[in-house]
């Protein structure tokens, strides 16, 4: 087909990537392009998705309970006071991604945002929502960029307050997962159900 919207199993229209596993159908479905908010939630979303970096977005979906227990729950407070020790920890569990890169970038992230008023990572995130009227459905997957204007603006904020591994890719899979822009498909079942 032509990256446009395909039947599953139940007949109904979905974007293709959400029909390879079970996993993601589920993902798709009921999380992917649905706001989200609150701190310790946007962290989360923030960490894994760039744990994700250079991987499969299935592998990480498969260990999220993994990560979600060897870092507290993403509880903002809970990962600045890590330590050393739990660094080689995290480094040793096999039920995460364990790249030194990425779980330094985790903590120092978490000691960066303990810093912050509570709601203010969530509305700096969300400041970056572009509007969605200036934004047409996409009618395939080649119409869904990889980088945009708003994402690569909000990578160099972040990187301005001290965050790591925030890229523009990253932060616009960010910003598509956390339903801060509507990247389903046209005929998707799931497109506008984010609002």
């Amino acid at each position: 087909m032509s990256g446009g919207a395909e039947a599953a199993a139940d007949g109904r229209l979905r974007c293709p990537w959400g029909l390879s596993t079970e996993d993601y159908l589920a993902y798709h479905d009921a999380e992917w392009g649905r706001p989200v908010h609150g701190d310790d939630a946007l962290f989360e979303r923030l960490c894994l998705e760039a744990f994700q970096s250079g991987l499969s977005w299935l592998t990480i979906l498969r260990r999220r309970e993994g990560f979600r227990t060897a870092f507290a729950g993403f509880s903002i407070p809970a990962v600045a006071r890590f330590t050393d020790a739990d660094r080689e920890r995290l480094l040793a569990d096999e039920g995460i991604i364990r790249n030194r890169a990425k779980v330094d970038a985790t903590m120092a992230n978490a000691k960066v945002l303990a810093g912050w008023r509570s709601g203010e990572l969530d509305e700096l995130i969300w400041s970056y929502a572009p509007d969605p009227a200036t934004r047409p459905a996409p009618r395939t997957l080649g119409d869904v960029p990889a980088v945009t204007t708003e994402s690569t603006a909000l990578s160099k904020d972040l990187k301005k307050r001290g965050l790591r591994f925030i890229g523009p890719t990253t932060a616009y899979a960010l910003m598509q997962a956390c339903g801060l822009v509507d990247d389903h498909l046209v005929d998707c079942v799931a497109r506008g159900t984010g609002a």
